[in-house]
């Protein structure tokens, strides 16, 4: 059920919305009987969210059920060959102090969840078998044991030790938002021991940074796995080559290994002679990626392209039932369609609607396909395609989808080269010509991306519900429009994508619905870059908040955690060309700035320049008494995203009264939490 509201849709009121259950983790058992989702939620006291798991009924004539009950999340649901459902949870377990992430079982004929196996460091990215009681999962294993049993004793030496010193001899040292080190990720194979009890066995002792990201696929008959595998390259470089590995004697042979590519998400064919997996070629300062389906066969050790010459990047894949094709998703014009592909055929497409759909799941006879379906009208929710049609049917989920304060539609422009460019555009419920509204610019990160699916972190109907028209473009650089609109902004940030948003804005305050001399732009990561680019090159907007934000470029590639694809994709003389910061003493427009000290992606350095520099340099800088209308929200435990709840809250508070201010010309009270 959704939550009481406290004004007309739940995007009126923040506490309504930070309410919303979110839908996310659809696994379908091996039968295809049961399929089912996590479903997350507020904790009883609002501080975070807590995920369930709920079972949808394939065929669409049941509501949803909840499965499990924990005070904790569960997640990582997968099945096992016999039906039960395993998933991680943290709870408590006799013999550990500090619970950790543990395998758990729950019977699909009923009854209590029951723990499987457990360790000190945790296990997580649990894949089972589909014909065979054997299941592979990764667990953190200090590079300096010998054993899974050392490995404990290392651990609780630096516990009661109070260590946090790392050493390291390579790169990267940091992911995100979190250290590298000291232990590095493993894969374990579970098997029953003579009394039933599952016993862990390490099958990548010498892994040592090579599964830090990941992604695998298990044999049907669990004697087999197929996994990325990281390797060293010039530079300090990491590239991801595909491994197979034997679950058995724990033998490695690299399949895969290409020197002008990264390789990742293998999919292995329902007989397990064959693989599927993604291949990105790696990037020069001149040359944009290109992202195609590569498979290789086994018996001849022959690797081969497939839809050779699609100009669509595929996000996701899964094979057919039978091993003739593949189901493929892929960014495209706005959407996110499924896409079924003959092995030596070209994509079909088999939805058309405007939505994106992920976590595609295709059904043992062949005849449906269960996605999470969404767009900028729905959030995500579990529904079924039929192959042979594309008719999609909604499942029956937990709760209703929510109502929207405002409608969606679509604009276009043309750049200055000519090239067609398009954009979503939400505008508040009455929105009319004799009631123009304010216009916000949102300009998505990536930035290899699309506005093309619904955003929990980064909503528009929040604005829409306060009155504004939000205006969401895919500029060059973005994804789902062939290889040519990405390379025309390669390497030339502050160039086509730039002036693709001039454009699409003008094509918005076009609009009857748009007050044009009230307007606003927003935007994180590269969307912050270009918010930073926009605020140095045009005096256009009322007011701009930036978020996670790139500032001065050749301060920002050495110290990113991945400075290695950076280094790739711009030579000094293009950072310096494109780089904001240059441009600070031609910012006149108020700035709210927005940064996480546990951001290593774009790192807190970024933040803390552009927020020195505009009061010092801009051309509104602080005055005297060092007050400014330029403003810094800064999260000193979030990162790339801000994720707990009540900092969720203050973000869109602020932002909200910022933009009041400055477009709208109202003073609106700050959070009085944030002191």
């Amino acid at each position: 059920m959704l939550p009481e509201l406290h004004g007309g849709t739940p995007f009126d009121e923040m506490d309504d919305y930070i309410a919303l259950p979110r839908l996310s983790g659809l696994a379908l058992s091996p039968d295809g009987s049961v399929l089912i989702c996590g479903r997350t939620v507020l904790d009883d006291a609002g501080a975070e969210y807590v995920t369930s798991l709920w079972e949808f009924d394939p065929a669409g004539r049941r509501p949803a059920r909840r499965l499990t009950w924990g005070t904790t999340s569960e997640s990582g649901a997968a099945f096992a060959f016999d039906g039960d459902i395993l998933f991680t949870a943290t709870r408590s377990v006799p013999g550990e102090e500090t619970p950790q992430p543990a395998l758990w079982r729950l019977p699909t004929a009923g009854g209590e969840a029951q723990l499987v196996c457990t360790r000190g460091s945790g296990i997580s990215g649990v894949t089972a078998a589909k014909a065979a009681p054997t299941f592979v999962a990764h667990t953190p294993v200090m590079a300096s044991a010998r054993t899974l049993d050392r490995d404990d004793e290392i651990r609780k030496a630096r516990k009661d030790g109070k260590v946090t010193a790392m050493l390291h001899t390579g790169y990267p040292v940091r992911h995100w938002d979190h250290d590298l080190g000291p232990d590095q990720p493993h894969l374990v194979v579970g098997e029953s021991d003579s009394e039933g009890a599952v016993v862990l066995r390490d099958v990548t002792p010498d892994a040592g940074g090579a599964l830090r990201e990941g992604t695998l696929s298990i044999s049907s008959d669990g004697m087999f796995a197929v996994s990325t595998w990281a390797v060293g390259d010039f530079g300090a470089a990491r590239r991801s080559t595909l491994v197979r590995i034997d679950t058995v004697s724990g033998d490695r042979v690299t399949v895969v290994d290409d020197a002008s590519a990264d390789v990742h998400s293998p999919v292995l064919s329902p007989d397990g002679t064959q693989v599927v997996f993604i291949r990105e070629t790696l990037t020069t300062p001149e040359l944009a990626p290109r992202v195609s389906l590569g498979l290789y066969v086994f018996k001849t050790s022959t690797e081969t392209t497939v839809a050779e010459g699609w100009d669509r990047w595929p996000t996701s894949l899964a094979w057919l039932s039978d091993g003739s094709g593949l189901v493929v998703t892929a960014d495209d014009n706005g959407r996110g369609p499924v896409f079924t592909i003959d092995l030596w055929g070209q994509p079909v497409q088999l939805t058309t609607d405007d939505a994106a759909y992920n976590e595609v799941r295709v059904s043992s006879d062949g005849e449906s396909i269960y996605a999470l379906r969404a767009s900028y009208e729905t959030p995500p929710h579990a529904v079924r395609i039929a192959i042979r049609t594309g008719e999609v049917s909604a499942l029956k989920g937990p709760d209703p989808l929510p109502e929207l304060p405002g409608t969606l539609t679509e604009i276009s422009a043309k750049g200055e080269d000519g090239t067609p460019i398009r954009s979503w555009l939400a505008l508040p419920t009455g929105a009319a010509a004799h009631s123009p509204v304010p216009l916000l610019l949102w300009v998505h990160g990536g930035p290899l991306n699309s506005w093309n699916t619904w955003s929990w972190r980064w909503n528009p109907w929040l604005l829409v519900a306060k009155g504004y028209a939000v205006l969401l473009p895919d500029p060059a650089l973005s994804t789902g429009y062939g290889q040519d609109f990405v390379q025309r902004g390669w390497g030339q940030w502050g160039q086509a994508p730039f002036t693709d948003l001039m454009a699409i804005t003008d094509a918005a305050e076009a609009c009857d619905e748009i007050d044009p001399n009230r307007t606003g732009v927003m935007g994180g990561s590269f969307g912050g870059y270009m918010a930073n680019w926009i605020a140095g090159h045009t005096d256009r907007f009322d007011a701009i908040v930036t978020h996670a934000s790139l500032w001065a470029l050749a301060q920002f590639g050495p110290t990113t955690d991945s400075a290695w694809y950076w280094q790739r994709e711009m030579t000094p003389e293009m950072a310096v060309e494109n780089s904001p910061h240059l441009y600070v003493a031609d910012i006149n427009t108020p700035m709210l700035v927005v940064h996480g000290d546990k951001d290593y992606r774009v790192p807190i350095g970024e933040g803390l320049r552009l927020w020195y520099e505009l009061l010092a340099e801009s051309g509104l800088p602080a005055d005297a008494d060092g007050k400014t209308d330029h403003r810094f929200l800064y999260f000193p435990d979030e990162n790339h995203w801000v994720l707990k709840p009540a900092h969720t809250k203050i973000w869109y508070e602020v932002v909200t009264a910022f933009l009041s201010e400055h477009i709208l010309g109202e003073d609106v009270p700050l959070p009085e939490i944030l002191g």
